[in-house]
């Protein structure tokens, strides 16, 4: 019994040490003297070090806000200031609250900050500042934040302060990780990460010293504002840390992910989007894929740049942080790379509008080109029936129906004029295709694919699906309401010749990846091609019905030399952008 006793009194001071704060003998690794117990690794702390300063000058307080992200608690804590890479704890505290104590470690008074009891804290705010005369350049604030006995997290750290002789500078624009908190959310306030200089990222190095992808294909963001362009560099061999950047054209936000397939979800992400105040924030993301991505604290990430020039968002950063996916959370694996971007609204990210991804896994480690995955073959079946359908089939049938019912007049086939027959037949085909190519890509998919493409082919879809019906509601030519159903079917075909044009357009925008975007071009001057004979065959009608001549002409009509014209020159086009859906 005495024994016991003895052993209790031994123990009951290093157990009251613990639950008290005093933990000065964790000052120089930080790490809580559990025994026997590790820190977790497995998953991202669900704790965050926010500061109300991007920079700092001498005898400047830095208010420092340690935060728990859903209202998980912690009962214990230990903060310090360090310059980057050091090991010391530099400047000092004062306190703003009573759940909290000062430290003095490495003999420096006030040098560090932990808990006073062992109660439940969300959030704990001090603030810190360095003496005039230190010399100390960029720093972070480093935190173990316990959960109870057995679950600790060592080493979680704020974005970089960096140091600036200018009082003014980090007081009108500093950044915070607070921002990092809801990742569908980028919170209104004039916080934001230092300014990146306009032209910094480029491709220079791309597969010598760092991994590039783009869209399109070695695109150089600073001669083009439509490259959308990412890069990764390993800092040091022995160092996990990566330095990344993006850039690109958007209204809302630029992405990029690393996933163990091709398809959305269970990806970790990194977000650079416009916040409702119109400056430019970093975040940290993770994918379970329909959804909102959910939120992860920024945590190892220091060096954040950020800018925004003529919808051009730019971003740099160096995360030292493990990609977590649901399969493995290691760094050194090969991870596809996918990068997207979209609108927001207020600050709130919308769904994606278009996304690339890497055609193989990648070691974001080595520096090399990543070649973008080719689209598969289901989508381009997609694209393919719809420009047969729209750029050949029902402008044949439209023009033939216009201006070659007088030529084939009193010709018949089965009690029905020619001309009609051969309408209703290129219409029906062009209808049948449409239907075929609407149900491919929901087939594939199987969800909406958000942008501007899905919601015109929904409405080429709507309105097709209406032009027989139609057609088969006709009244007969006689009847006195017949101009209402000419009027109506011949504004329903413009309708959907118009929204089809556009679907096709912002269909190829989303899968023309060369440099110079000639798809887009060749579409272009189809549709001017296809404008230009429908001027020359309706001025020629117009003359034909005003000219005193009626008799007829034993030549081939204009119409038809026009209309095989104008064929050849389509099927040209047609074919030209069915190689290109076929080698994107």
């Amino acid at each position: 019994m005495e024994h016991v006793v003895l052993l209790l009194a031994c123990v009951a001071p290093v157990v009251w040490c613990y639950s008290s704060g005093q933990v000065m003998d964790s000052c120089g690794d930080m790490r809580p003297g559990h025994s026997g117990l590790s820190p977790q690794t497995q998953q991202q702390a669900p704790f965050i070090i926010t500061t109300d300063h991007s920079t700092y000058t001498p005898g400047q307080e830095v208010k420092v806000q340690l935060k728990s992200l859903s209202s998980i608690p912690f009962i214990g804590f230990l903060l310090q200031a360090r310059e980057v890479g050091g090991r010391t704890p530099v400047g000092s505290f004062t306190l703003t609250t009573g759940t909290a104590q000062t430290l003095s470690c490495s003999q420096r008074p006030n040098s560090a900050v932990s808990h006073r009891s062992e109660s439940d804290k969300t959030s704990i705010q001090v603030t810190w500042k360095v003496e005039a005369s230190a010399d100390v350049q960029t720093i972070e604030f480093h935190a173990t934040f316990v959960k109870d006995y057995s679950t600790f997290w060592m080493d979680v750290r704020s974005p970089a302060l960096t140091f600036s002789n200018d009082s003014t500078i980090g007081t009108t624009s500093p950044f915070t990780a607070s921002t990092m908190a809801n990742p569908t959310t980028i919170e209104a306030s004039t916080i934001r990460p230092p300014a990146l200089p306009a032209r910094e990222i480029s491709n220079t190095g791309c597969g010598v010293t760092k991994l590039c992808f783009s869209q399109p294909s070695r695109c150089e963001p600073t001669a083009s504002a439509d490259c959308y362009f990412m890069s990764a560099r390993r800092l040091s061999p022995s160092d996990a840390a990566v330095h990344f950047e993006m850039t690109g054209p958007s209204d809302g936000y630029i992405s990029f992910g690393l996933s163990h397939d091709q398809m959305m979800g269970d990806d970790d992400i990194y977000i650079c989007g416009i916040g409702s105040d119109g400056l430019v924030q970093l975040q940290h993301a993770f994918s379970t894929g329909r959804k909102a991505p959910q939120h992860l604290p920024l945590a190892n990430v220091s060096d954040v740049r950020a800018s925004v020039l003529d919808r051009v968002i730019s971003c740099s950063f160096t995360s030292a942080n493990t990609f977590s996916t649901q399969k493995t959370s290691v760094f050194s694996q090969p991870y596809h790379l996918m990068f997207a971007h979209g609108p927001s609204s207020n600050g709130q990210i919308q769904f994606h509008t278009a996304t690339f991804i890497s055609t193989d896994k990648v070691d974001i480690s080595r520096p090399q080109l990543v070649r973008t995955a080719e689209w598969p073959n289901i989508i381009k079946a997609h694209g393919a029936l719809m420009l047969i359908a729209w750029i050949t089939m029902g402008s044949l049938g439209m023009m033939v129906a216009r201006y070659l019912r007088g030529v084939a007049k009193e010709q018949n086939l089965c009690g029905k004029d020619v001309w009609f027959l051969v309408h209703v037949a290129v219409m029906s085909v062009t209808v049948a295709a449409t239907i075929i190519a609407f149900i491919l890509p929901f087939s594939y998919v199987k969800a909406w694919s958000g942008g501007a493409h899905p919601v015109l082919g929904c409405l080429v879809m709507i309105l097709s699906f209406l032009q027989p019906l139609l057609a088969l509601l006709r009244c007969g030519q006689q009847h006195p309401l017949r101009f209402l159903f000419n009027w109506s079917h011949a504004l329903n075909g413009v309708a959907i010749k118009a929204s089809s044009v556009a679907a096709i357009l912002t269909g190829l925008k989303l899968i023309d990846s060369t440099l110079d975007q000639w798809m887009m071009k060749v579409m272009g001057g189809s549709v001017a091609w296809e404008a230009l004979f429908f001027i020359l065959l309706d001025s020629h009608l117009k003359w034909k019905v005003n000219r005193a001549d009626t008799l007829e002409s034993k030549k081939i009509p204009v119409e038809v030399l026009l209309m095989a014209l104008f064929f050849l020159g389509n099927f040209a086009f047609l074919v030209t952008l069915l190689v290109g859906i076929g080698i994107v």
